[in-house]
């Protein structure tokens, strides 16, 4: 039996499939088909056969079907979208902090204290890490030093310095775009923790940059990443500025094995170059220095932790200065007599470029043989 419809009437009747002859609509009681037929009382209207709650026709099946696809296929492509995402996440988030992904949690026979990344330290690099990035990016991106104070350490204190420096100095500009994050570490301070950076720029230029964190924000130590001084080292050995002045420079103990039992260290002092730590720039005159004074014990301990491979505060950053030398923050005084020009190193600040008064090895004693 198959539904059929009645072409007189319009009803809606059952007949078994292939009956043409014996095939009369139950309602009118005619041949369905249509032909010439006296008008007749208006049949009342028929009612149409309504199918199961289940049930559904061919074309509602079909096109269920097809929007049944439709959503599974969108579906389909925004969890795809939502893996994208979290992947690249994840690996911008191990390329910006490479160690802390590779070494966290790692530990082997042979590493030491200083190579151990501590959860508490873990736990600072990725609250405060984000925060020194941009930080970073928008010191570079500025392009006077009025726009680049907002970002330092003790911006008040700090903008006449800077005013002065770029003044002598010409004004490095970095493109943030083609500097990436080599390594990073937490080293603790006198006033706290503080971030140390290395980073890789282009054309192989390296910087280090410290951060530390002042009225909630994480800010650069930019007397530290500009290697300030009072004046050119360069200058003021040929004659030119200020008798006395502070200078952050590389320094290097001459004839450190022949002269251990001397009573005075032989001191040479090189100025920084700023992108290549790997180089040293102007050479100064021989300093001796007394091992007894304050200056000369802070020299000698400084010294000893170079040999010993170690560094300031703790640091695990690798060692990017010339082999031999030392990072220290000094004051020079220059003398002229008889036209003879002297120097003399009035007093040892500290044997690193922070913004900090702590020497950062006071308490640092050579290694028993």
């Amino acid at each position: 039996m198959f539904w059929f419809h009645c072409g007189r009437c319009g009803a809606l009747f059952q007949s078994q499939v292939g009956d043409l002859e014996n095939r009369l609509c139950s309602k009118c009681g005619f041949d369905p088909a249509t032909g010439i037929l006296e008008a007749a009382a208006e049949p009342e209207p028929a009612r149409l056969p309504q199918p199961a709650a289940t049930a559904e026709s061919p074309n509602h099946q079909g096109k269920h079907t097809i929007r049944r696809r439709k959503n599974r296929h969108l579906m389909a492509k925004l969890v795809a979208g939502w893996s994208l995402v979290l992947v690249l996440i994840i690996f911008g988030a191990k390329k910006l902090w490479p160690e802390q992904a590779a070494s966290s949690h790692q530990h082997t026979a042979n590493s030491t204290d200083a190579e151990t990344i501590s959860d508490l330290d873990m736990k600072l690099l990725e609250e405060a890490g984000p925060k020194c990035l941009e930080t970073f990016s928008n010191f570079l991106a500025a392009t006077t030093p009025e726009e680049r104070n907002q970002f330092v350490l003790a911006p008040v204190s700090t903008a006449s310095r800077m005013a002065r420096f770029y003044s002598l100095n010409p004004l490095t500009n970095i493109d943030p775009s083609t500097t990436r994050l080599e390594r990073n570490a937490v080293i603790e301070m006198a006033g706290g923790k503080a971030i140390e950076t290395l980073w890789q720029g282009s054309e192989g230029k390296r910087y280090d940059a410290l951060f530390r964190e002042e009225n909630g924000e994480w800010r650069l130590d930019w007397e530290h990443f500009a290697r300030y001084s009072d004046y050119p080292w360069s200058q003021f050995l040929a004659g030119d500025g200020p008798t006395e002045g502070e200078f952050r420079l590389l320094a290097r103990e001459r004839l450190a094995k022949e002269r251990k039992n001397e009573e005075t260290i032989s001191l040479v002092l090189y100025a920084p170059r700023f992108g290549r730590p790997e180089e040293s720039g102007f050479q100064s005159p021989e300093f001796l220095v007394p091992r007894r004074d304050p200056a000369g014990q802070l020299l000698d301990n400084a010294f000893q932790l170079a040999r010993d491979g170690r560094r300031v505060f703790g640091s695990s950053l690798p060692h990017i200065d010339p082999d031999g030398m030392i990072r220290v923050r000094v004051k020079v005084k220059r003398t002229e007599v008889n036209l003879e020009r002297k120097f003399e190193i009035t007093e040892v600040n500290a044997c690193h470029w922070f913004s900090t008064d702590d020497p950062g090895v006071e308490h640092a004693q050579p290694e028993k043989p």
